[in-house]
């Protein structure tokens, strides 16, 4: 097994993710100028995306040690690159249906492929936080390119202008030079395999037999709720930057690229902070973190006046400000993750993995659909106001998930799960 080479993949596999999932907002945006759509019809794109994902990780997931992590992975691409080729050659807002829908179908397949190979090629609890964080790191850094990379093809003297569609030749290229990549890797599987595994009924048996596990639905919620305000967030500050903050199409998509760039550092920076702290007390103050820079951030963006030539150095305040929340938020989602499938054989961490890209895609949905029903009736300001719920409801979420995990991880629990 080439271990480098293979955790390479991994992360550019997820940067290639990254670039699409999270190019949603931008897509919303440029839909609403090209295409004619309103915000929330195009707010829909978020639901092919999603619900695609819920409903391809509970039908495959568990049965992916079958087929092989690495080969799940390889499908996922090449599917994502006919995606991707159809968006230039038929553009029109069904066309981005059809692509979000495909983008679904191949993240569900690639993101357990991934999270289940990081238990293959780590030896312990440590070091599987800590290749979780950067390939989450890795993922942030692809969404941060991402947004330059769609802001790049914009044409700004003419934003409805179809030229942006072009980007997808270079994300079909990119997907064709990681199937290679992954293609001339190697990764011994075996042990994600056991008697149960090896059959599509028993492999269906481990995901239900998981449920079974207090820790797993306290996980479970904990992630949806996270995942409902990133994608919030991600999702809709392009157009908030641009209706609320009165800034340029391209401009708004740029400065949103602050937030997946404060993220990633967030999460390449987790594993040294994990090294000083409990996780519990770092995800707390992260949390409480959050709601303090949207308190602040927020009655700034208010009565905002359009100025007759904005640039980077006269930008409102909020739209630098804002994004800093992705510094607090970034620990999160990798801590959480690497925490409860640590708990876990690894016979079962496609079968979990499953399970949380199911209530990921659920929460992001959701997350996205109520920020477009706000945002539409009142403003962007009263939309990410409503953040503050969702982050109240994970303080608690996190502090029945922390009883949970010091249940499971007791000897005697330790124990009986050994036998």
């Amino acid at each position: 097994m080439n271990r480098y080479r293979m955790i390479a993949a991994l992360a550019l596999t997820y940067v290639v993710f990254a670039i699409l999932l999270n190019s949603v907002g931008t897509v919303i945006l440029q839909s609403i100028a090209s295409f004619g759509v309103g915000k929330t019809e195009a707010s829909l794109l978020e639901l092919f995306k999603d619900l695609t994902i819920a409903v391809v990780s509970f039908g495959v997931a568990s049965f992916l040690p079958l087929i092989g992590y690495r080969r799940a992975m390889i499908l996922a691409l090449a599917l994502l690159g006919v995606a991707c080729a159809l968006m230039p050659l038929w553009p029109g807002f069904r066309t981005t249906e059809v692509l979000f829908t495909c983008v679904g179908i191949s993240f569900a397949l690639a993101k357990v492929g991934v999270y289940s190979s990081i238990g293959l090629l780590t030896a312990d609890r440590a070091a599987h936080g800590r290749l979780t964080s950067t390939i989450e790191g890795t993922f942030m850094l692809g969404v941060l390119a991402g947004n330059w990379l769609f802001s790049a093809f914009i044409n700004h003297a003419a934003p409805a202008d179809l030229v942006w569609l072009r980007v997808y030749w270079v994300l079909a290229a990119l997907c064709m030079l990681v199937i290679v990549l992954l293609a001339g890797s190697r990764m011994d599987e075996s042990a994600a395999r056991n008697t149960r595994t090896t059959t599509i009924k028993g492999s269906l048996v481990e995901m239900l037999q998981l449920f079974a596990r207090p820790l797993v639905y306290v996980f479970l919620i904990s992630a949806f709720l996270y995942v409902l305000i990133e994608q919030s967030f991600s999702t809709w500050l392009p157009t908030f930057n641009n209706e609320i903050l009165k800034l340029p199409n391209a401009m708004s998509i740029q400065l949103a690229s602050i937030l997946p760039g404060t993220i990633a550092l967030g999460r390449l920076a987790a594993g040294q902070a994990l090294r000083r702290m409990h996780w519990y007390t770092l995800l707390n103050f992260c949390v409480v973190g959050m709601a303090v820079i949207v308190m602040v951030s927020l009655p700034l963006a208010r009565g905002v006046e359009p100025g007759a030539t904005v640039g980077w150095r006269n930008a409102p305040a909020a739209a630098w400000l804002f994004p800093l929340v992705g510094l607090l938020m970034a620990p999160i989602y990798p801590v959480i993750n690497s925490v409860v499938l640590s708990s876990l054989p690894k016979p079962a961490h496609a079968a979990m993995t499953g399970l949380i890209v199911i209530f990921s895609a659920l929460g992001g949905t959701l997350g996205s659909r109520i920020t477009a029903i706000v945002f539409a009736r009142f403003d962007g300001i009263a939309a990410f106001y409503f953040s503050l719920l969702p982050m109240s409801l994970v303080l608690l979420a996190l502090f029945f998930f922390k009883r949970e995990t010091d249940r499971s991880n007791s000897p005697v629990t330790v124990g009986l799960a050994a036998e």
